[in-house]
């Protein structure tokens, strides 16, 4: 069973706006917490690409992606995902190429075969949605293609992009990208952050299907977590309290920018709304140090995933970084006591 201090810790980011506040401001936001999380020990820090949110800049992934790896040095930096429906894979290999060219061995790309988007944005994409399902493997194998290296007689070549080898995620919320993933010998993430009703049955989807390939051996499955730790549980659900109102306003139609936390959510939804926020919020962690590290290590021994990869809504910047030092704390003890557990 995966234990907490020897399973990797992983950051989704999506340069969220606040209330009062400015897009550059989110963006130094952005980077601020990428440098304290590799302080911290945390081995990936992803961006996720989204269009015409009033509360999210992540929009431009590929640009602040490598503006975040400018800034830092060893952690990896990455895309959870870029929607690659929304992208030829030519320009995809090519900017990541680009950027691993920039930062050697630290770029991962995340595809996702959502739009990120309303109905009206993706037409604006130049989208057509008619044929995602079949397009999507098709496109994936194509960007592959175009990030090995480049045969003899290959008469379109992604420069930079070709040879660069740059490691391919597929992320998803169903058991489509689950699959995927597993035929193609690909890592999988699973977006149980804002989908964990079928994280269990897509889990077991990519083990069942996993084809050793070049890329790995075994599968090799990464799983979001929305995570709100302050020092005492009461606290973290008050600052929980900045989520709930996203949501509220998401499931209303109204996405906004990310609001300060309220004494009490009474008066500001609805039963139904509330349903639904606890639904979509059904594997988060919200609490203290000891209620989280329960929560992590019952998702661990439930999941027995090989990563975890926290997102988090706060409206202080300070909180937030609190909720991470709680979490590498976290890490820190489990791995204090692991020598102990062996030797007993």
């Amino acid at each position: 069973m995966p234990k907490l201090g020897q399973t990797p810790l992983s950051v989704l980011d999506l340069s969220s706006i606040r209330a009062g506040g400015t897009i550059a401001d989110a963006f130094a936001r952005t980077v601020d917490l990428a440098r304290h999380v590799e302080r911290l020990g945390f081995n990936r820090f992803w961006l996720a690409e989204h269009h015409n949110m009033p509360g999210i800049a992540s929009s431009a992934t590929a640009v602040l992606i490598g503006h975040v790896a400018g800034a830092t040095s060893r952690i990896r930096v990455g895309s959870g995902g870029v929607m690659l429906p929304n992208h030829a894979p030519i320009v995809i290999a090519e900017q990541f190429g680009t950027l691993e060219a920039l930062y050697p061995g630290r770029i991962d790309l995340g595809l996702g075969r959502a739009p990120g988007t309303d109905p009206l944005t993706t037409r604006a994409l130049r989208r057509d949605l008619a044929d995602d399902d079949n397009a999507f493997p098709q496109n994936v194998q194509e960007l592959l293609a175009l990030l090995a290296p480049a045969g003899e007689n290959q008469k379109v070549r992604a420069v930079p992009g070709a040879g660069s080898n740059v490691p391919v995620w597929l992320l998803g919320s169903s058991t489509f990208s689950a699959q995927l993933s597993a035929l193609l010998g690909l890592p999988f993430a699973f977006a149980s952050h804002f989908a964990p009703q079928r994280l269990m049955e897509a889990i077991e989807v990519h083990r069942h299907y996993f084809r050793p390939s070049e890329y790995l051996d075994k599968p090799y499955i990464m799983v979001g977590l929305p995570v709100t730790a302050a020092d005492t549980d009461e606290r973290a659900q008050y600052l929980a309290t900045t989520q709930h109102q996203r949501l509220v306003n998401l499931v209303r139609g109204k996405p906004t920018v990310l609001l300060p936390p309220v004494e009490s959510m009474d008066g500001l939804w609805d039963e139904r709304e509330e349903a639904y926020v606890r639904s979509h919020l059904g594997v988060a962690a919200i609490g203290g140090p000891d209620t989280v590290r329960r929560h992590l290590e019952r998702m661990l021994a439930e999941t027995g995933a090989d990563e975890l990869i926290v997102t988090s809504d706060f409206y202080d910047h300070a909180d937030r970084l609190r909720s991470f030092e709680i979490l590498a704390e976290l890490k820190a003890a489990d791995q204090a006591v692991e020598p102990v557990r062996a030797a007993g």
